[in-house]
């Protein structure tokens, strides 16, 4: 018997050292899940709510979030029939913060119409607010996670929920009054998540394609990123909402759905990365590391 185990463990050190070690295989990418999703984990967008900002440098798709900011979003879907933002201008670039737009030289008139907005920072927890929870934590609100593909934060003990400031978010501009945000000026984040910035700005949207082209902008010289100079300012060709634009011309653009098992699949890949390159896996993720993916439709 001894003979025989003896020998036995003689052949499975030979075999170990002929084909080595056996791996499991690794798990799959983000990249392998996000191919492998089915229709059903994807939405459409809303072309009444969408928006064509057109740039000399091409075109920025803006999804507006009518249910946290209606009083907001109501204005800047005025503002677009009117034509109000054509001719306007990118005015300021701030480096790691924002690209923001509005009427510098006050030659746009608002109209006498618009109403009044109260500020919309937060708004109440409600059921038909999907919230898919983020499990780690965060050091600015008591939860976060998702609603409706877009970054957000609550707290149950005040039955409060907002929108989070993650790169590509859109906000209002405003001065010291809190309610002095009309709609009519506008920034995007392009740099490190703001997020002292939350429930102190009214958040109305997200961009969904063409970022890019908002954060390789030129950074204004004076402060607070502001261009010195009227010609260094980057023209707005004009903004159309999607509904208005001939079907050939749109994006046709769908967003990962965020309350999906896909969705907690894709999330768990980017909290631990298991690519060849990553020497430790994090083991945790931050809201606004979590990419909301969207693409084309699918043909």
């Amino acid at each position: 018997m001894y003979r025989t185990n003896a020998l036995r463990l003689v052949l499975g050190a030979a075999f170990v050292l002929a084909v080595g070690p056996l791996r499991a295989a690794a798990p799959p990418s983000y990249a392998d899940l996000l191919a492998a999703t089915r229709p059903s984990d994807w939405r459409d967008t809303d072309p009444r709510y969408t928006l064509y900002v057109e740039l000399p440098q091409g075109r920025v798709v803006i999804e507006l979030a009518p249910a946290f900011a209606p009083g907001h979003v109501r204005n800047i879907l005025e503002l677009v029939r009117r034509h109000y933002f054509d001719g306007l201008a990118i005015l300021r670039v701030q480096d790691n913060y924002v690209a923001q737009w509005g009427d510098a030289d006050h030659r746009h008139p608002l109209p006498a119409a618009l109403p009044a907005v109260e500020p919309e920072f937060d708004r109440p927890i409600a059921a038909e607010l999907p919230f898919t929870r983020l499990a780690d934590g965060d050091v600015y609100a008591p939860q976060v996670g998702f609603t409706a593909g877009l970054p957000a934060a609550r707290d149950p003990a005040s039955g409060r929920t907002w929108l989070a400031h993650c790169y590509g978010m859109v906000g209002v501009g405003r001065d010291d009054d809190p309610a002095s945000g009309s709609g009519a000026e506008l920034y995007v984040v392009i740099g490190h998540s703001p997020r002292h910035l939350d429930r102190n700005v009214a958040l109305v949207g997200r961009v969904l394609s063409g970022i890019e082209l908002l954060s390789g902008l030129p950074r204004g010289g004076a402060p607070m990123g502001f261009y010195e100079q009227p010609s260094q300012r980057i023209p707005i060709r004009h903004i159309r909402l999607e509904y208005k634009v001939p079907a050939a011309e749109r994006e046709h653009l769908q967003v990962i759905r965020t309350d999906t098992p896909a969705f907690d699949a894709l999330v768990e890949s980017r909290r631990n990365r298991h690519e060849s390159w990553f020497a430790r896996p994090a083991g945790r993720i931050e809201l606004c590391n979590v990419p909301i993916a969207v693409r084309k439709a699918p043909r």
